[in-house]
């Protein structure tokens, strides 16, 4: 990718009526653009970070038996009629089509996924199933004031399972918890992510947040200094203890919730008579888990980490490329990098622009953040050389052109 012909622009300044740090990152390295409170629109490089993230989650979900769908967004009514959920919560955004129909836009799929399940599952050989998306999501959000943590429209990967046993569901939904912390070690957010408790509403005694601390976090959870689970505020209580041993030593840490689980049991099979047959021939209901992550709030959660005070530090998996080459020598001195690069399936953002001064040009790399940059310049090619900078590094080295490439080979 050339960036002279790239059409979205780094900005100088920070958008003032952005107040959280991901959105005025994000649109200043022209990764998005703002349409309307909580509605994005993602450019180029942007679009590059998202589909990395959708692979990551689409291995990790694959690996755990995971069956990728595409479901509707738009919804009947009469499906969250029986439900329950057409008026409670109040954030479905609704229409009315001109024959008169009343349509939802989908914040959630449980009222799709369970009656498309019905058709298939009939006898416990059928089960268990995991289903997952990855989709747009619409909420009528009243707080969007976090920029891509908490949006209107926004994208989610949600994972539906289907048991014939509580045992069955709880041994998955073990693999779900561990398949999370793969995906945010992935995403370089392992470390200072926190199982949390929550509340299981009508579901279970609990339910689990993955909640990743941060000062700039909108969340607030207690963690215990002995074992380290986490908890919700919502649920810790007017006397703060650890469910798990007890401890009364509770850390309290502001935090961004980048995923949730829940087993939501049989609520939503009883709702569409969703059943199938054990092995005596008896009707019984399925059970259902619920698992999502959504990849705008993990791709900003990520920048809240992930920053310094030039700009972003993308995590490599994460990355929009993995090399950004920068040109200071004469026109066209580093098209053969660039091409040997990309014949390597090397993904390069090649800066050859000639209105750019050197200061320009590396003030915009730190603020991009690609793992690696390397300069072009005639100083570095009298010598049949490159300097090559970490972004995580302060320090620059040469090294020889050859063995540069070398070292990209996949």
């Amino acid at each position: 990718m050339r960036q002279s012909q790239l059409f979205s622009k780094v900005l100088k300044e920070t958008p003032k009526e952005e107040q959280s740090l991901n959105a005025q990152l994000l649109i200043r390295a022209g990764f998005v653009d703002k349409l309307a409170a909580g509605v994005y629109s993602y450019l180029p490089l942007g679009l590059r970070v998202l589909r990395n993230s959708e692979h990551i989650v689409q291995e990790e979900m694959n690996k755990i038996g995971g069956q990728e769908v595409l479901l509707p967004a738009l919804h009947p009514k009469a499906n969250w009629l029986k439900t329950g959920r057409w008026q409670e919560p109040d954030i479905m955004l609704k229409l009315k089509s001109r024959s008169g129909k009343d349509f939802g836009l989908g914040w959630t799929h449980e009222e799709v996924v369970t009656p498309l399940l019905k058709k298939f599952i009939h006898s416990y050989r059928d089960l268990p199933v995991y289903v997952y998306q990855i989709q747009d999501k619409f909420r009528d959000e009243l707080r969007v004031k976090s920029g891509l943590l908490r949006g209107i429209e926004f994208i989610m990967k949600d994972l539906y399972s289907f048991h014939a046993s509580d045992r069955d569901l709880d041994a998955f939904y073990e693999k779900v918890k561990k398949a999370y912390f793969k995906i945010l070690q992935r995403c370089g957010l392992k470390k200072d992510t926190f199982l949390t408790l929550a509340g299981g509403g009508s579901f279970s005694k609990y339910s689990h947040e993955f909640q990743t601390t941060t000062p700039y976090g909108e969340d607030e959870i207690h963690i215990c200094s002995k074992c380290r689970l986490a908890v919700n505020k919502e649920i810790i209580g007017q006397h703060p203890f650890c469910p798990k041993c007890g401890s009364k030593r509770l850390q309290v840490r502001k935090a961004i919730e980048v995923g949730n689980i829940f087993k939501l049991r049989d609520k939503y099979s009883k709702a569409f008579d969703l059943k199938f047959k054990d092995k005596q021939g008896k009707e019984k209901n399925v059970l259902m888990g619920c698992y999502g992550i959504g990849l705008g709030r993990l791709m900003g959660a990520v920048v809240e980490m992930h920053h310094d005070d030039k700009g972003i530090i993308w995590p490599k998996e994460l990355a929009p490329c993995q090399v950004h080459l920068i040109d200071l020598g004469q026109k066209g001195s580093s098209d053969k990098i660039y091409r040997d690069l990309q014949k390597q399936a090397v993904e390069v953002l090649y800066d050859d622009r000639q209105d750019k001064t050197a200061g320009e040009k590396f003030a915009e790399s730190d603020l991009i953040g690609i793992p690696l940059r390397v300069v072009v310049s005639q100083r570095t090619l009298e010598k049949n050389s490159v300097e090559v900078k970490k972004r995580t590094e302060q320090k620059t080295r040469l090294c020889s052109i050859k063995s540069f490439l070398t070292s990209q080979k996949t």
